[in-house]
């Protein structure tokens, strides 16, 4: 049998939301027999492709699922320790040009550019140049918005690991998401704003509450250890290591499209080019394929194939669940088996990405966004990797 954690934080849908559902309508479903070892190691490879007949099993699941949910276009990647067993696109990219997804279209991929931003963090603290008890904000803190001595105690109290674990005590993403205000503030601005006029609810710790605001500033932390920009310095140090050079910024408008981009559809459609997107950089910003954030998962999945850009103890501590919500680690969601996985939500788009015990990461995305859209990605993404048996997956 298979198991699904709920989410422990009910989350309701609403147009600002980046991570509509994120544990609820997401939780991954896992094997009850899977290894219950961090690192686990996975059955050696290679494994066999996919027969002809799988294949066409596999692609009639996807158009029911699309057809179901009004998905105009679907982009799957499934890769097992460094080996791509499956990727393929269905639909389209352009339903009025009838561009049809390949494997090669970028997606907004919404909140799974929090492991990205994750791993740029963790990588400056195994470098030495930042630590995860550092401070954030106040005359002891890393960055230095407004005056730094008036800040509220609670807000001199946030260290690194309450941004990335999301107990940094508010600016949570519901209906007064800061990231979702002053669409016109550059980031200076915008957290310059919020520290003065949205009060912290709760002591940095105790409290669970997602927040995209969170991972704003720690893009802002990127900025003030490397001297470079957020995006340019996770090219280099993060993504090239990888293998990924196809990755950016996404841009706010239509007209912002970039190549091989896929155009977005919503109930009303001027919500997908009416965001600061590219504002939302660090925590929803990234454009990707699907192998992309497989190339990405496999390199910090703590297999011994391919190679880790991370050391194994920067990983436990990684996904490690906080005493406010063990579902959650820094940028990953978690569960016991263990699998781990983070979905992302904007109108317009959904994407998910997961790394199993065995072995496994995959990434389904998605130009659209309808009700109950998650949970059934995420089964799809399961139901295809175990159409093929001899995958043991």
């Amino acid at each position: 049998p298979k198991t699904q954690t709920p989410d422990p934080i009910p989350i309701p849908m609403d147009l600002i939301s980046r991570r509509t559902w994120m544990h609820r309508a997401g939780a991954v479903f896992a094997w009850a027999a899977a290894p219950k070892s961090l690192f686990a190691q996975a059955a050696p490879g290679p494994l066999p492709a996919a027969t002809a007949e799988q294949r066409t099993t596999m692609a009639t699941m996807a158009q029911e699922f699309m057809d179901k949910f009004k998905v105009p276009g679907l982009s799957v990647a499934i890769g097992h320790r460094g080996q791509m067993l499956y990727e393929q696109g269905f639909g389209y990219a352009d339903t009025k040009k009838g561009e049809e997804v390949t494997p090669d279209h970028l997606f907004r991929i919404a909140s799974v550019s929090k492991p990205i931003t994750s791993v740029a963090i963790f990588t400056l603290v195994e470098r030495g140049q930042l630590r995860l008890e550092d401070h954030v904000f106040g005359p002891d803190g890393l960055l230095h918005f407004g005056n730094a001595e008036s800040l509220s105690d609670r807000v001199k109290a946030i260290k690194i690991y309450h941004l990335l674990n999301h107990t940094g005590g508010g600016w949570d993403n519901k209906a007064n998401d800061p990231m979702f205000a002053q669409a016109l503030m550059d980031h200076a601005k915008l957290i310059e704003w919020t520290l003065r006029t949205r009060p912290l609810e709760n002591e940095p710790g105790k409290n669970y509450s997602y927040s995209n605001f969170g991972y704003c500033v720690l893009g802002r932390v990127i900025e003030k250890i490397t001297g470079r920009p957020y995006d340019a310095w996770v090219k280099e140090n993060i993504l090239k290591p990888c293998g990924i050079t196809t990755m950016e910024l996404g841009g706010n408008r239509l007209a912002d499209r970039k190549p091989r981009e896929v155009l977005y559809y919503d109930d009303n459609p001027g919500r997908p080019y009416g965001m600061n997107v590219t504002r939302m950089d660090s925590h929803g910003g990234w454009l990707a394929t699907a192998r992309d954030l497989v190339h990405f998962a496999e390199r910090v999945d703590g297999f011994d194939a391919p190679t880790d850009i991370l050391q194994a103890e920067t990983l436990r501590q990684m996904t490690l669940g906080s005493a406010a919500n063990p579902g959650y680690a820094c940028g990953w969601s978690v569960n016991a088996v263990p699998n781990w996985w983070h979905l992302g939500s904007l109108p317009g788009t959904f994407s998910i990405m997961v790394r199993t015990a065995r072995g496994f990461c995959w990434s389904g995305l998605v130009n659209t966004r309808t009700e109950g859209l998650g949970p059934a990605l995420d089964q799809l993404m399961w139901k295809l990797a175990q159409a093929v048996p001899a995958w043991g997956a």
